[in-house]
């Protein structure tokens, strides 16, 4: 059997190529991640599995009559906050397929 060690080593590595990625995003969703809008005035969390976990609003930030702005900068706050986790999880899973040659930029 010709080249059966090779394909067996290669087994061993993808196997173990694949237990480090579940490890590492298991790692990615245990992770918080904070973003900022308005100098501060509003906060917002998110875990590694892009959710929500708090938004603190400073109440100086609260006007009854420019409730728009308010709105904005919890927006922003928390598409920053999201790009933050897609930026790390590409950072992190982006080692496992670097020279893979991927279709469709899988990280």
């Amino acid at each position: 059997m010709r080249g059966g060690g090779n394909m067996n080593k290669m087994m061993k590595q993808m196997q173990k190529m694949q237990k480090d990625m579940m490890k590492a995003q298991e790692e990615l969703q245990e992770m918080t991640f904070e973003a900022t809008a308005g100098g501060g005035m509003v906060k917002v969390i998110a875990n590694g599995k892009k959710e929500i976990v708090d938004i603190e609003i400073n109440e100086e930030v609260v006007d009854p009559d420019d409730v728009e702005m308010l709105q904005d900068l919890i927006i922003s706050a928390t598409n920053e906050v999201l790009k933050q986790v897609d930026d790390k999880t590409n950072d992190t899973m982006g080692q496992f397929t670097k020279g893979l040659n991927l279709p469709g930029g899988m990280f």
